[in-house]
């Protein structure tokens, strides 16, 4: 089945490494790849007044650049199972994204975003954030900037079996592990000394879930920071991409909140798939 991949864009270098990531990951699919540009995203100024003019020939500069950047995609990826549209808009970066996945019906929105050099963490742009938190329809996969292809074949997807994953939630990773046969590897941090019962049963249920698919469950100690500790199993198991369900007072809700979100980083080596619940 054809998919349809959103790439959000400001025109930057960053965003451009994603949309490269997002070409290899699926080069053995068909695809339509829809580059968007919302121009109240990308234009942003601080001047106090603007004349409509000057709104107009910003307007048609972004137009251009959307344009432009679908033919340099065309130009360096000459995958026959490849297509690309694109999407502009002079409304928020939000309302364009939501009404694309409606109207287009994106699979998977992929974006960039820029970790901190040299550190193990990275604090995602505020535009990611946002991304992540409003969209309800569509899972994102964020990839840190110039981040150079690897296929997936492991894949990390943190769990604490305090919830039951609906078949729905679990399409995305189970898609993903689709695409080049890769491991999926839950990771569990213990905070007691068993599971309840509730947790056992969750468990179980999701070895239901995946038993078509390579798995294997894993449980680390409560010694650090859940980043700390994430980071450190995805390091430690050469892991390619983390995978995670956004579900209410999940840990990604809550790092996602402020002021956590300024002071608690988070894994800058490998893409971030986030789904929603």
């Amino acid at each position: 089945m054809k998919k349809n991949i959103l790439l959000p864009t400001d025109f930057s270098d960053n965003a451009w490494s994603a949309a490269v990531y997002a070409l290899k990951l699926f080069a053995n699919e068909e695809c339509t790849f829809y580059f968007l540009n919302s121009w109240s995203f990308s234009k942003s100024t601080t001047r106090t007044y603007i004349t409509s003019h000057l709104i107009d020939e910003l307007k048609q500069e972004a137009r251009k650049e959307l344009i432009d950047l679908k033919k340099q995609a065309e130009i360096v990826n000459t995958n026959s199972n490849h297509e690309f549209q694109v999407i502009f808009s002079s409304e928020s970066l939000l309302d364009t994204i939501e009404t694309a996945v409606k109207e287009h019906k994106i699979d998977l929105i992929i974006m960039g975003t820029k970790g901190a050099t040299g550190a193990k963490e990275f604090l995602l742009g505020s535009n990611t954030i946002q991304v992540v938190k409003k969209i309800k329809d569509c899972p994102v996969l964020v990839v840190p900037d110039e981040f150079d292809f690897i296929e997936p074949k492991q894949i990390a997807f943190p769990t604490d079996f305090s919830r039951f994953y609906s078949d729905k939630e679990l399409t995305p990773l189970k898609e993903l592990t689709a695409l080049y046969n890769s491991k999926i590897m839950p990771v569990c941090i213990l905070t007691k000394e068993k599971l309840t019962d509730i947790e056992e049963y969750n468990m179980a249920t999701l070895k239901s879930q995946l038993e078509n698919y390579d798995t294997s469950f894993h449980f680390m100690p409560n010694y650090a920071k859940k980043t700390v500790e994430i980071t450190d199993f995805i390091e430690e198991l050469g892991i390619n991409i983390l995978v995670m369900v956004n579900y209410k007072h999940s840990f990604i809700e809550n790092l996602f909140k402020e002021p956590i979100i300024k002071n608690i980083g988070f894994n800058p080596l490998i893409p971030f798939l986030v789904i929603p619940a």
